[in-house]
């Protein structure tokens, strides 16, 4: 489940819009505590209600993990060294959220609302590679995900296709149904019409592409891989016919980095947020919440009370703080595991996986250990240089590739591009990495349920204590997606209003 979420294989996105909450939240102040995405999601909501609202944020910018890494982005780890971003001007990654489904309505309402801008996301690119050192015949080779597509189909069509000729299926389909099911695989696998064989199919790619004249003129057919061979590879299973949910083809990113959401919060909600005020203490008692916390500019503490306490700080970093939360409580906080996640941009001076591979946009998927993917930009296509996304990585990787220094992370990253692509390393200019269990104000990547913990949890969670109630993604079936963050924090001012209301 925990990967399946990284990949964003999780549930659709089911609201759309913000709660229509009638009356008003005038006289009454609600105290949020992080300005990320669920954060600045209840402080617009609740000013619109007439709440007071102030907001305490311990970094010196909003957005939580919607960040981009651009020139001059800097970023210090937990027992790592200072990092500040060198990429050239107009090149970025996005080191957190980084794709937006159509399925997430919530999020696409304020890039809407906003005019944020957004164009397309490359999520599924047929032109790019797939590379694996555990697939049999085909170890260590390179191939276009769409032979592999292409040629597993065909094979398994014609295998159907004889199966249906031989009169293997009598039991099964009608005569009808049968011919039925032959016309189908016929054009699916690109069968050859008059003994259903699969021979390859233009869609695989030419050895020599059509063009004028003679020469090239027609172009040369590709050879298709052998059916055992692609079975003993495995690498059908990398690719399935249909997207899982909620992924698409094509998805959506913000012009110019994800963190134009964050900042479109930001400049409408900005005036309520303190920053470098790192949370100390939370008390309550039933007339309201009083919050401490600690300028890290000047280590001077400060208090702040109000009637209602939205608390969007992850888990992770929650259970860390004094409070007096009831001990069913704070066990609930303690319960959820917080996934550990790796991120790498690569500078590269010239776009070789356009120019040499003329692949745009998309992933190239490899076993090879603690890198998973790494994907080209699917913004300045043609331009000179370009960042792509070096690993991506979870779990026991994730915790490993963290503990080297910054720069033998982006030399791990190179060794292991280098397989797939010869021109990587000459390439290469420099990184940015950012390993999220290490980040202070994070520790983990995104919070990792277990069916045992949702039930253990889950539902005291979302229930909040007393004038206090939490929200985040930690707090959504969409952990690891703003979506997750957005709705949550819908749903939990609709709670706070209510209760203010009553």
């Amino acid at each position: 489940m925990n990967t399946m979420s990284a990949w964003g294989m999780g549930i659709e996105s089911t609201a759309s819009a913000p709660p229509a909450l009638s009356g008003s939240g005038k006289g009454k102040k609600v105290l949020i505590l992080g300005a990320g995405l669920a954060g600045m999601t209840a402080a617009y909501e609740l000013e619109k209600l007439g709440y007071k609202v102030q907001v305490l944020e311990a970094r010196s910018f909003a957005g939580g993990r919607c960040q981009t890494a651009r020139k001059g982005f800097s970023l210090t780890e937990l027992g790592g060294e200072k990092q500040t971003c060198a990429f050239d001007d107009g090149q970025y990654i996005n080191h957190g959220p980084w794709r937006i489904p159509l399925h997430h309505q919530s999020t696409l309402h304020y890039t809407k609302l906003f005019e944020v801008p957004l164009e397309v996301m490359v999520n599924d690119n047929d032109h790019a590679y797939v590379y694996s050192e555990n697939a049999g015949p085909f170890a260590g080779k390179r191939l276009r995900v769409k032979e592999v597509k292409a040629d597993m189909r065909g094979h398994v069509s014609e295998l159907l296709a004889k199966s249906v000729k031989s009169h293997q299926l009598d039991q099964e389909l009608t005569a009808d149904d049968q011919r039925l099911l032959l016309d189908y695989l016929q054009h699916e696998g690109a069968l050859t019409a008059n003994d259903l064989q699969y021979k390859g199919r233009s869609g695989r790619g030419f050895k020599v592409n059509p063009g004028a004249g003679l020469n090239p003129g027609p172009g040369t057919p590709s050879d298709p891989l052998g059916f055992k061979d692609l079975l003993a590879s495995k690498l059908g299973n990398v690719y399935s016919a249909v997207q899982d949910f909620p992924m698409q083809n094509t998805m959506f990113q913000p012009v110019g980095g994800m963190d134009a959401i964050a900042k479109a919060f930001e400049k409408r909600v900005g005036k309520n947020i303190r920053y470098k005020a790192e949370v100390q203490t939370i008390r309550q008692n039933d007339k309201g919440v009083t919050v401490t916390y600690k300028d890290t500019g000047t280590n001077k503490l400060g208090s702040i009370s109000a009637d209602y306490c939205l608390c969007a700080i992850p888990l992770s970093v929650l259970r860390q703080i004094d409070t007096d939360f009831s001990d069913k409580f704070k066990k609930a906080v303690a319960t959820v595991a917080y996934a550990p996640v790796g991120k790498i941009g690569l500078q590269m001076k010239r776009r070789f996986w356009e120019e040499d591979d003329h692949i745009y946009g998309g992933h190239i998927m490899t076993d090879l250990k603690g890198i998973n993917v790494i994907s080209v930009p699917s913004y300045g296509f043609q331009k000179k240089k370009g960042v792509l996304l070096g690993y991506y990585q979870y779990q026991t990787a994730a915790i490993e590739i963290s503990a080297l220094s910054p720069k033998e992370r982006a030399e791990f990253a190179l060794a292991a591009g280098q397989k797939i692509f010869p021109q990587y390393t000459e390439n290469f200019e420099n990184a940015f990495s950012v390993a999220w269990h290490r980040v202070q104000y994070n520790l983990g990547g995104w919070a990792e349920w277990t069916d045992k913990t949702r039930a253990a949890a889950y539902p005291t969670l979302v229930e909040g204590e007393g004038r206090i109630l939490l929200a985040g993604e930690h707090l959504s079936y969409l952990t690891g997606w703003q979506a997750g963050a957005i709705e949550s924090a819908w749903q939990q001012i609709a709670k706070i209003h209510e209760r203010a209301s009553a």
